[in-house]
């Protein structure tokens, strides 16, 4: 019996769909950071945050630093042994760390932050605007009140000075309750550093990186602020074209 033509055509569809590789997709992790807090916090010091990297072995390392920035960093990082610009020198996961990780790995760092002096300006002022002014007054203290909430809920649902608790959903959780307020009174007033407004700027030059190396198979390590890390999952979660990887086997590996 003669086949169709639509059947026939039908079957070299599936045919050729068996026959074509699947697309390896990146694996991405997101590290929670502390900041300064890597020069005081014993539990997870800058340390812990080399033996991390290297457990986790990235091909790229998107970073909180303005892409501006970091030529100038990388100049000063290569002839100098150090780093001067302000706007890299606040972050000691990248001074101390990431940067001197470059000497014995090979992994690209790549500046992804959406951050501004102007834009860090502006809110500078504004707070203060906003502090003095008896209009805002109760919308300030709504604000100060979920702070308050947020703290409690951190105490409760784990220790704050544990980078498992920190590189945890529960940790996202407990902050979630201070940047809901932040956002809802404030994102507004303080245009592009708020807080849903500066988490799109962030993720705009992540999803750049990502939509670059898409399909590559390569790993790779997001670094923020780890008050970041709950709304860049959000998002993270939406793409099917990675696998996302949680830090705890690597945190286990390190620590235990």
């Amino acid at each position: 019996m003669r086949l169709s033509a639509k059947i026939l055509v039908a079957l070299a569809v599936i045919s050729l769909a068996a026959c074509t590789p699947e697309k390896p997709k990146n694996e991405v992790i997101v590290m929670g950071m502390i900041h300064r807090g890597h020069r005081t916090n014993p539990n997870y010091d800058i340390d812990i945050v080399k033996q991390l990297i290297r457990e986790i072995n990235p091909d790229y390392i998107l970073t909180e630093i303005p892409p501006d920035r970091y030529p100038i960093a990388r100049k000063e990082f290569d002839e100098k042994d150090t780093i001067i610009e302000p706007r890299v020198r606040v972050f000691p996961e990248y001074v101390d760390a990431v940067f001197p990780l470059t000497r014995e790995m090979d992994f690209e760092i790549i500046p992804t932050a959406g951050w501004t002096k102007p834009m860090n300006d502006y809110r500078n002022q504004r707070f203060r605007e906003i502090r003095e002014d008896s209009a805002w007054a109760e919308r300030w203290e709504e604000y100060q009140e979920a702070g308050r909430k947020s703290a409690e809920a951190m105490e409760a649902a784990g220790d704050v000075n544990d980078p498992y608790f920190i590189n945890s959903d529960a940790y996202d959780q407990a902050g979630e309750i201070r940047y809901e307020a932040y956002n809802r009174i404030l994102n507004e007033t303080l245009l592009l550093g708020g807080w849903d407004n500066i988490n799109i700027a962030h993720y705009w030059h992540i999803e750049k990186a990502l939509e670059k190396h898409r399909y590559e198979g390569k790993r790779i390590l997001i670094t923020y602020g780890a008050g970041h890390k709950g709304w860049f999952l959000r998002e993270l979660r939406k793409r099917d074209d990675i696998k996302l990887i949680e830090m705890t086997p690597f945190l286990d590996k390190v620590l235990k």
